[in-house]
């Protein structure tokens, strides 16, 4: 008897696993940008990595701090050897979950993002505004925050803090489609 129930047990776990529905992308696109009346920086980004389960509204996404593109070389040197010590830390991630996820349809919808995202080493609970669209063939998350330099202990060297905002307007569009094993 133990063994049937067991057997019942795994089997519908087994099922719930595989019966969960992602949505994936690879190319989600990622910018910064620095404004401050000496200078303005900003980097792109277009190897993001990001996954939704539809089933929970989750959402996962991952960034290779080195695949930020810069318009100048010894910006994006400064900016991974110095900043974000890409070498120690080359990854940012978040990890969270979509409110109300299951009413977004067809239509363009300005939901809560929360979760935790992790920057130089550094995790801090996040709440971002986003516009989602959600369709069979793809689920759009579009939108933009604020981050905060000092919240993530990532220094800036008093010679070049008047050309390096302390507040960083980070901006995402991240298409996924359907993921097929």
């Amino acid at each position: 008897m133990k063994f049937i129930i067991t057997a019942i047990c795994l089997f519908l776990t087994i099922g719930s696993i595989y019966s969960q529905e992602r949505y994936l992308t690879k190319t989600g696109k990622i910018n910064f940008f620095s404004e401050t009346p000496i200078e303005n920086i900003t980097a792109d980004n277009n190897q993001v990595l990001s996954i939704i389960d539809v089933t929970s509204g989750k959402m996962a996404i991952s960034i290779l701090m080195k695949s930020f593109l810069f318009e100048k070389a010894l910006m994006q040197e400064h900016f991974n050897e110095n900043y974000v010590e890409s070498d120690k830390y080359p990854k940012s991630t978040f990890k969270g979950t979509i409110e109300d996820f299951q009413e977004i349809g067809n239509t363009e919808k300005e939901v809560l993002v929360k979760g935790l995202i992790t920057i130089h080493g550094v995790s801090k609970n996040q709440i971002v505004k986003a516009n989602i669209t959600k369709s069979k063939e793809a689920i759009l998350v579009e939108g933009e925050f604020i981050v905060n330099l000092d919240d993530f202990d990532v220094e800036i060297p008093s010679v070049v803090s008047k050309k390096i905002a302390k507040e960083i307007k980070i901006t995402f569009n991240l298409n996924h489609k359907p993921y097929n094993k």
